[in-house]
């Protein structure tokens, strides 16, 4: 089956920012999802360039305008570039290709009478590129809930589209096509304003000469929505290219919830006019809000630079961050802060940690090699029909345009995977050799749920397979979508590796945002605020020291001495050996929410994938010490003698920050 994406043309009057970047990254991924499904896929996506507002902008820069949008169009396509979209096409509507069509198309229109040409006086708002009746204004500003700038008087002759002669044909087409625009609020929304009564369209201005002529009256340029809403069919060949038949009509352009009103008005109704079939799906999503609820916009001065994200975080993350927090209908909040603590918590601790102990363990146990399975029991019957349950939602989510929900369900699976790690307990069983058939099950059982996840996340996260792949020893051949529930794909024998983590840990503490402003956090220089005793410090870095008799119990202390101490369960989320030293563990945990790190003398006696997902005691009101560089913030309890050492471990059933009596 043949599939068509597009996303709305974007402006090139300044640099991307990461609210452009959603609407991207959302339709790449229903791309990425139909080319898995086998159907051929055509996206396309672009740049709208014959805008007033780009002649001033070029003009503020003391610049020619074609200049000017060659330079920020190169932006859009390197950022495009980093966040790894699979776009087929990139319209830009000053090609001669796009330029035809429009011409042709506005011809055409004239010829029939649907354009006819008359005097416009009336408000008009530079930045929106959109017309007004001075009783639509307000306080004599654009109405536009997310401009409310200063409008101009300008009176000009100038040529009309005919929108109300097709006002009742399209509320009858959506009417009876309820899909067609999609979330049902922006439906409800477009049904309120069609039934408002529609005014005929400006369709031409000649007070300025920036953009496609019409071709009759060259002292005319065709007006921007007209121009701009026409590159779907112009990128395809319209009207006899290949492409053009093959692909139109869409299935779907995604775009922003402001310019929805253009593609469910204006665009079906020059489509009615030209007896072109309709779109299927006109598709608004929500804004990315800051945390004090403003829209992101280059207007309002308040975008994240997106190259900087996707260099700080990685490119899969932030894509990762932008489809989850988008949920169908409702706006998004974005903030540095809530990337990070996003980041850390599914993709560090619940995938990636998954990954890597998983892989670590078939590495320790078995040599790397993976080991054919034994009979399934219980919990292995449960993940292979749970992987069945989540395909099918995910599918169910993409088909319906929710990334968002789809990347939940998937995290359904991730949770189930980790939890079977904790239940099936590989260490202990590879204590016992009569539970050896057991442990090949589980080990296999691993590296099946790694391919299972890779294939799913694949449209979300397109540079995960590869360095999943690479750590199974396999191509990416390996992702199909078909054998997303399916079990037994991988052949025992293969050789795996660990690898590198897939996400490592951020450390949420070395960034805080205040608005929009990014200041380093000042418990960076905590150690120098530290009075801590050397007695301490020592105490931390030891090891156990061997003794031929028990240590002498210390003297007694009163209660009130011994309640100064605040013993807590913690949860450890990771853990690694710290760099150039065999003693010392670093690790994460997490006490009544908070995420904590901890330096610890035991990684003589504790392979880090051996204590991920344990729950320990932790001294929560120990003073912090600096060991090593690391800012260690408590201690766990340890049980030794000798030179054995044990970690003192809780029952899962007690939460991370539960107090220890």
């Amino acid at each position: 089956m043949k599939y068509y994406i597009t996303t709305p043309i974007f402006y090139p009057n300044s640099s991307p920012h990461i609210g452009t970047a959603y609407t991207t990254v959302a339709a790449d991924a229903l791309a990425r999802y139909h080319r898995l499904l086998g159907d051929e896929v055509y996206f396309l996506t672009g740049t709208d360039e014959n805008a007033q507002k780009i002649v001033r902008t070029a003009e503020a820069h003391n610049i020619d305008p074609k200049v000017y949008v060659d330079g920020v169009v190169k932006r859009f396509k390197e950022l495009w570039e980093a966040l790894d979209i699979s776009n087929d096409d990139f319209i830009r509507t000053t090609e001669e290709r796009h330029q035809k069509v429009v011409q042709q198309i506005f011809t055409k229109l004239y010829e029939q009478g649907d354009i006819y040409k008359s005097e416009y006086s009336g408000w008009y708002c530079t930045p929106c590129e959109t017309f007004w009746m001075e009783n639509k204004l307000l306080e004599g500003k654009c109405p536009n809930a997310d401009c409310g700038r200063e409008v101009e008087l300008l009176k000009e002759e100038s040529y009309f589209f005919r929108l109300s002669k097709y006002q009742d044909t399209l509320l009858k087409f959506i009417n009876e096509h309820p899909e067609f625009i999609q979330p049902s609020s922006r439906r409800n929304e477009m049904l309120r304003f069609i039934e408002g009564g529609l005014e005929d369209l400006c369709v031409s201005r000649t007070t300025f000469q920036w953009g496609i002529k019409v071709p009759f009256d060259p002292h005319h340029v065709v007006y921007v929505w007209l121009d701009a809403l026409i590159n779907y069919i112009s990128a395809l060949g319209y009207p006899d290219g290949e492409k053009y038949k093959r692909y139109w009509p869409a299935d779907v352009h995604i775009m922003g919830k402001d310019i929805v009103r253009f593609h469910a008005v204006i665009w079906p109704i020059i489509l009615l006019a030209l007896d072109i079939p309709l779109p299927k799906v006109i598709y608004g999503h929500g804004w990315y809000l800051t945390k004090e609820g403003g829209k992101i916009s280059k207007s309002r001065g308040n975008v994240q630079d997106s190259f900087e994200l996707i260099q700080r975080y990685g490119s899969d993350a932030i894509r990762y961050f932008l489809l989850r927090e988008m949920q169908v209908g409702s706006d998004g909040t974005y903030s540095e802060d809530n990337v990070v603590e996003r980041l850390n918590s599914d993709l560090a601790n619940d995938f990636g940690n998954f990954v890597s102990r998983s892989l670590a363990m078939v590495v320790k146990y078995r040599g790397g090699i993976v080991p054919r399975p034994g009979q399934d029991g219980a919990q292995e019957q449960e993940l292979k029909e749970l992987s069945h349950e989540i395909k099918n939602a995910v599918e169910k989510s993409l088909d319906a345009f929710d990334p968002a929900r789809a990347l939940e369900e998937i995290w359904r699976f991730v949770a189930r995977c980790n939890k079977y790690v904790d239940e099936t307990a590989p260490w202990s069983l590879a204590k016992h050799e009569e539970q050896r058939e057991r442990l090949d099950t589980v080990l296999y059982t691993f590296v099946e749920c790694i391919r299972v996840m890779a294939v799913l996340t694949a449209p979300f996260m397109p540079g995960l397979p590869s360095r999943i792949c690479k750590s199974l020893g396999v191509d990416e051949g390996f992702i199909r979508w078909e054998e997303a529930d399916q079990w037994g794909i991988l052949e025992p024998g293969m050789q795996v590796q660990k690898g590198e983590p897939l996400f490592p840990r951020i450390d949420i503490s070395q960034y805080m945002t205040v608005g929009e402003t990014k200041i380093v956090n000042q418990s960076q220089n905590i150690d120098q605020n530290i009075n801590q005793t050397q007695a301490q410090k020592e105490t931390i870095e030891a090891e156990p020291t061997p003794a031929l008799e028990f240590e002498p119990i210390k003297a007694e202390i009163s209660m009130d001495e011994f309640a100064k101490l605040d013993l807590r369960v913690a949860k450890i989320l990771s853990a690694e050996k710290v760099a150039k030293t065999d003693k010392l563990m670093k690790l994460e945990v997490e006490v009544a929410g908070v995420v904590r790190t901890v330096v610890s003398g035991i990684a003589k006696h504790y392979a880090p994938e051996d204590l991920v997902n344990q729950y320990v005691v932790l001294v929560a009101n120990l003073k912090p010490a600096k060991l090593r560089g690391i800012m260690s913030q408590g201690m766990i309890l340890a049980a030794s003698q000798g030179d054995v050492l044990e970690v003192l471990m809780v029952n899962k059933d007690l939460p991370g920050g539960a107090r220890v009596k």
